[in-house]
């Protein structure tokens, strides 16, 4: 039985509601989100206390309400003194509630680190924690996903347990002092619901793993995102099971689905459409860095040609989204989501966006062959480009400038590319993957 009484509290929280100003009001009302529209009016009537205590029962609304005055900054003792009294029997009720498996909890800190205990505070780690919270009582600081998602703030000493289902990319954005800093999206669930956060730091790049379930601390929330910041703690924990309906979900909050056309069909849509698209790939240019009209700095890009049974595209990867063409071969059926057409004149291409995903449908590997290498369009000491002939077709491919020079026989120097220049064209027996080539034979 609860220590609060619903009608104190319900004449407390009337007149607190009296203390706001509109404005006030109208920002606490809105991120009351189990209250549905109808319900809100735009101003206090003395029906909204009781709407907040059913929408939110007697407790939680306590709880929430503390939070929403403490957002909206109303700290002052003419607010607080009239809250202060239900939030400390809110505190003295956990206790009670908790004093019978004090022994229990005792036992399992014994067995869980805390982040105290291992020098964790202000640190991701990647510790293994060998315990899971208790199934039959959720600690006080506990809440679920779909807590964080019907809370409008969220306590510093609140934290979630979920599986990261999917991962984006780490992308890049500037401060106002023009300092690049780093951030990706991560789609966790859990039982109850699922995620999109977005996280900071590079730290958390590399510790938070696809796969892998976490403790999530110190999280921020404002009205349109959940944020893992530098500041908060994220523990690996063990397997967190989620229903297979709710990891599909998941993933569609990193990448969500465009329509599939066919190349054709792409060619007749407006420029900017999101569109997917399934083919072969049928030639790879290296990844190559050039100047962006409207940016300050060298973006990366790589191309590839794409087949389908109606037609042929080029598709353009940009930025990060180079990483996910990294292991593709000629020959490899690819589906592409989430890209854009991009039309220039007569010409039509797709190019990658933020939320683009490549996916292998089948794959090629290694694959052996006769090449006539033509023409050479870089040599450097580390490697080499050049055009190669493969069935009638030119392509540009990438080879080790030591393996090059040791297939035919001439040195690694300042003269390497005039005494390349010299030899072609020649005939070789290659293994190439993508468009690199990993072993070569001069014939």
């Amino acid at each position: 039985m609860s220590a609060i009484s619903e009608n104190e509290w319900k004449k407390a929280l009337s007149d607190i509601l009296d203390e706001l100003t509109e404005t006030q009001y109208k920002k606490l009302v809105e991120f009351l989100d189990q209250i549905p529209k109808s319900r809100k009016p735009s101003r206090c009537s003395g029906k909204m206390p009781g709407v907040i205590i059913e929408c939110y029962g007697l407790e939680r609304s306590v709880s929430e309400i503390n939070n929403l005055l403490d957002w909206i900054g109303r700290r002052d003792s003419r607010v607080q003194d009239l809250l202060r009294p239900f939030v400390n029997k809110l505190g003295e009720g956990d206790v009670k509630e908790n004093t019978g498996e004090k022994r229990k909890h005792d036992e399992v800190d014994k067995e869980c680190p805390t982040d105290t205990q291992t020098g964790s505070e202000d640190q991701p780690t990647d510790l293994q924690i060998s315990c899971q919270p208790d199934k039959k009582r959720r600690a006080s600081w506990e809440i679920t996903i779909s807590d964080v998602k019907s809370t409008a703030l969220l306590l510093e000493t609140a934290g979630f347990y979920g599986k990261v289902v999917q991962k984006s990319g780490l992308r890049v954005y500037s401060t106002r002092e023009d300092e690049k800093r780093f951030f990706f999206y991560a789609a966790v669930a859990d039982k109850s619901d699922c995620v999109k956060l977005m996280v900071y730091g590079k730290d958390h790049d590399r510790n938070i793993k696809e796969e892998k379930s976490y403790l999530f601390r110190r999280l921020k929330k404002d009205p349109k995102v959940v944020k893992v910041t530098t500041s908060s703690i994220v523990s690996e924990i063990k397997a967190v099971q989620v229903p297979e309906e709710l990891e599909e979900e998941a993933r569609r909050l990193i990448y969500p689905e465009s329509p599939f056309y066919s190349i054709t069909e792409v060619r007749s849509l407006p420029d900017k459409t999101n569109v997917s698209v399934v083919g072969t790939v049928e030639e790879i240019d290296p990844i190559k860095e050039i100047k962006v009209a409207y940016q300050k700095q060298k973006k990366k890009t790589q191309r590839f040609k794409l087949k389908d049974e109606s037609s042929s595209t080029w598709i353009c990867m940009w930025g990060e989204e180079t990483q996910q063409s990294k292991g593709l071969s000629v020959g490899d059926v690819v589906k592409l989501t989430n890209m854009k057409v991009n039309k220039y004149y007569d010409e039509v291409k797709l190019n990658s966006t933020g939320s683009t995903k490549t996916e292998k449908v089948e794959s090629v590997g290694i694959q052996s062959t006769k090449m006539k290498i033509v023409g050479i369009q870089k040599a450097i000491k580390k490697e080499t480009r050049l055009e190669g002939d493969v069935g009638g077709e030119v392509h540009t491919f990438v080879v080790s400038s030591k393996l090059l020079a040791k297939a035919l026989g001439i040195k690694l120097d300042r003269d390497y590319k005039e005494n390349l220049l010299d030899k072609l064209p020649f005939q070789a027996d290659v293994e190439i993957k993508g468009n690199k080539i990993k072993e070569m034979t001069a014939v």
